[in-house]
């Protein structure tokens, strides 16, 4: 497996939890800052951590993609992004005409931030806007309001425009509590209004542990039901479709040449390195995830200067297995071609003759009903009713994977 050429790097630190998340995030208060406010020293020493960690590294190649995210990485001064970057500079190489993403939150930067963080070597940023409505804002536990989000949206623009930025991403959350067709629509309008050439669509997931299941359980939740889910997801496709996006993952959408060159690497079923409190790391084939505490964090990366961890030898590497490759893989627009995936997965060409058909006989339900194709040698979604419906496609190609002889399932093949 050749080594990786992306890196997602975690920065958990943020004003506050939203209502629906579970992530590894550290909230630090509404006035919290990179250098000098609330947390500073937190994040001082996190830095301090995440730097060393990237360090323990086997240098090189070059990477093509670097996304940080969080949290609110735009906590961070433009001079401690900087120096993330120079420390993945100093380690592996970045490729000239790399994509550099940031995440950003609307409360946490202005233009002039923007700027600096343009110099500093950002040049894709993922706005995280959810909403243009400012009750809904408030009831996801969002700092920012709608006049937050247009503002940042006419910068991030502007930097598009003059080219300091090379693309930008906004992210709306779908299928809210009580949300209509109507509601749903004019948001979809304000953000094509905003211009992004990139939209992250994302259907609200309650998550143990959060507010927001907390209120489920109190029946304070009234979420759409699936058939108003499929419609939603429908009516999202054909404006989207009109408006020039191409619906290129299950969740994004984007205008020709603005695709997350990042995110496909998820989805391509290549390695990647990953920094960072809770980050998850896939440089040789078997994901491994980092503590989600920062005491945690500390101890395991103080274990990491005795004994180097599994995911970051090259000694451990193998192939991506095959459901994972074809979990990952269908979510995209192309959809996976079945014998290709498999070999690249390690499997023998006589594995594949004796056990993928078994696979496609389990899918036949899903093409009668129009929730697959089958175009030569691949097998894709439809949208938006297979995108819509995909679980019922992954369970079938979970049952079939279970069925198959631990020898095939849990290794390659000799």
């Amino acid at each position: 497996m050749s080594a990786p050429r992306s890196a997602y790097v975690h920065i958990p630190f943020c004003h506050r939890r939203c209502f629906y998340c579970d992530f590894a995030v550290v909230p630090l208060g509404d006035r919290a800052g990179g250098e000098s406010g609330p947390g500073s020293t937190s994040i001082a020493t996190y830095l301090d951590q995440l730097l060393a960690e990237i360090a323990l590294s086997p240098p090189g190649p070059p990477l093509a993609t670097v996304y940080i995210g969080g949290g609110t990485p735009s906590l961070l001064t433009p001079a401690q992004i900087s120096a993330v970057l120079q420390s993945l500079r100093r380690q592996f190489g970045v490729q000239q005409g790399a994509e550099i993403t940031l995440e950003m939150d609307p409360a946490s930067f202005d233009r002039s931030t923007l700027q600096a963080l343009c110099r500093a070597g950002i040049n894709r940023v993922s706005l995280g806007g959810q909403s243009f409505d400012d009750t809904v804002l408030e009831s996801l536990g969002r700092r920012h309001r709608r006049h937050d989000l247009q503002q940042c949206a006419l910068w991030l623009d502007q930097a598009l425009f003059d080219g300091a930025l090379r693309s930008w991403s906004l992210d709306l959350i779908r299928n809210l509590p009580a949300q209509t067709q109507s509601h749903w629509m004019a948001q979809l309008e304000q953000a094509l209004a905003a211009k992004a050439p990139h939209l992250s669509i994302y259907d609200l997931a309650v998550e143990p542990g959060t507010v927001f299941a907390w209120r489920q359980r109190r029946g304070e939740l009234p979420l759409p039901d699936d058939d108003q889910a499929a419609a939603l997801m429908a009516c999202t496709s054909e404006r989207l479709e009109r408006a020039g996006f191409c619906r290129y993952e299950i969740s994004n959408y984007a205008r020709p040449g603005h695709a997350s060159r990042h995110n496909r690497v998820y989805w391509s079923g290549a390695g990647w390195w990953g920094f960072g409190l809770g980050a998850t790391s896939a440089p040789w084939g078997e994901r491994h995830a980092r503590p989600r505490t920062r005491e945690a964090y500390g101890e395991w990366l103080c274990q990491q200067h005795r004994q180097v961890d599994a995911s970051l030898e090259r000694t451990t590497a193998q192939a991506l297995p095959l459901d994972d490759r074809l979990l990952v893989g269908l979510r995209r627009h192309e959809g996976v071609n079945l014998q290709d995936q498999a070999l690249a997965s390690g499997w023998s060409q006589s594995w594949c003759d004796r056990f993928l058909p078994g696979l496609e006989q389990r899918w036949e339900a899903a093409l009668e009903q129009g929730l697959l194709l089958h175009e030569g040698a691949r097998w894709r979604l439809t949208d938006p009713e297979g995108m819509a419906l995909s679980n019922q496609v992954l369970v079938e190609l979970v049952c079939w994977w279970e069925t198959l002889p631990a020898d095939v399932a849990g290794s390659p093949s000799p």
